[in-house]
């Protein structure tokens, strides 16, 4: 019994100190992804993106959904076909985390770290727009079979096509970055207005139905910003990767703005 107890307690101090340097590294992580302020390239980087994410984020469909005065066939639209982009959103970072593997580089290890753990948080995304969409009268079969038109596609074929193609901070700055930093603009109004829609007979609302927009409204709002912070390391000292980040994040506002127009035609017939 003796030697038992001498044995645990010569294991004991290797436990603690695994924990200690488990707790370190933790520390070390989070101090990694600590947002530090602007230098000159990227507050103009920043700068110049402003106008485009604001297109999105203020586009006259989101206006009309947070007044409440969105029609419900355009609604279902909305939701349905913005499906994929929702549902492929964390395959578009799993490729960026596979680019992840130039550990010596600046800006690689932390990138690979944060990529790691939000794949799982797009994960259940995914489920609670499921809710949203299944609560304003759409089907789970409806949504896994459906083809968008090709104006509101071509955002998810170049999402795709920058996270095959392009180096780890474009496709950094083209999802988590552009179509993140849009989405949280816009969330935070619409959800301010989507209570609007709960009296409607066709509509079952719950916390389940609103949990995406509220994820995205409240829980997501560091993801645009710690984006940026990776693509300031990943960038910081190669020009030409500035150049093609700042490109791929414009393309991605484009594309949603694209979208976004292609969608609201539906509301516009409405109002025929």
């Amino acid at each position: 019994m003796n030697s038992l107890n001498n044995s645990i307690d010569s294991i004991t101090p290797t436990i603690n100190g695994s924990q200690a340097k488990d707790s370190q590294a933790k520390k070390a992580y989070t101090h990694e992804l600590e947002i530090t302020p602007h230098n000159e390239w990227s507050q103009a980087f920043w700068d110049q993106l402003l106008p485009a994410k604001n297109r999105v984020s203020q586009h006259p469909l989101f206006q009309d959904l947070a007044a409440g005065r969105l029609s419900l066939a355009c609604f279902k639209h909305a939701l349905l076909n913005f499906y994929p982009l929702v549902a492929h959103f964390p395959s578009y970072m799993a490729m960026s985390l596979a680019k992840a593997t130039a550990f010596q580089l600046p800006g690689v290890t932390e990138a690979r770290n944060w990529l790691i753990q939000n794949i799982k948080v797009e994960e259940r995304h995914l489920y609670w727009y499921q809710d949203w969409a299944l609560g304003f009268g759409l089907t789970v079969d409806e949504l896994d079979h459906v083809c968008p038109p090709a104006a509101m596609n071509a955002v998810n074929h170049y999402l795709w096509s920058v996270a095959y193609r392009g180096t780890l901070a474009e496709t950094i700055a083209a999802t988590n970055l552009a179509i993140e930093w849009a989405t949280g603009d816009w969330t935070i109004q619409v959800y301010k207005g989507i209570e609007a829609y709960a009296k409607h007979p066709e509509i079952q609302m719950s916390s389940k139905t609103v949990a995406w927009l509220r994820a995205h409204a409240h829980y997501d709002d560091l993801h645009p910003y710690e984006a940026m912070e990776l693509i300031k390391r990943l960038c910081n000292h190669d020009v030409m990767m500035q150049q093609k980040a700042l490109q791929a994040a414009q393309q991605g506002l484009a594309y949603y703005e694209l979208a976004l127009n292609e969608c609201y035609k539906v509301q516009k017939l409405s109002k025929a």
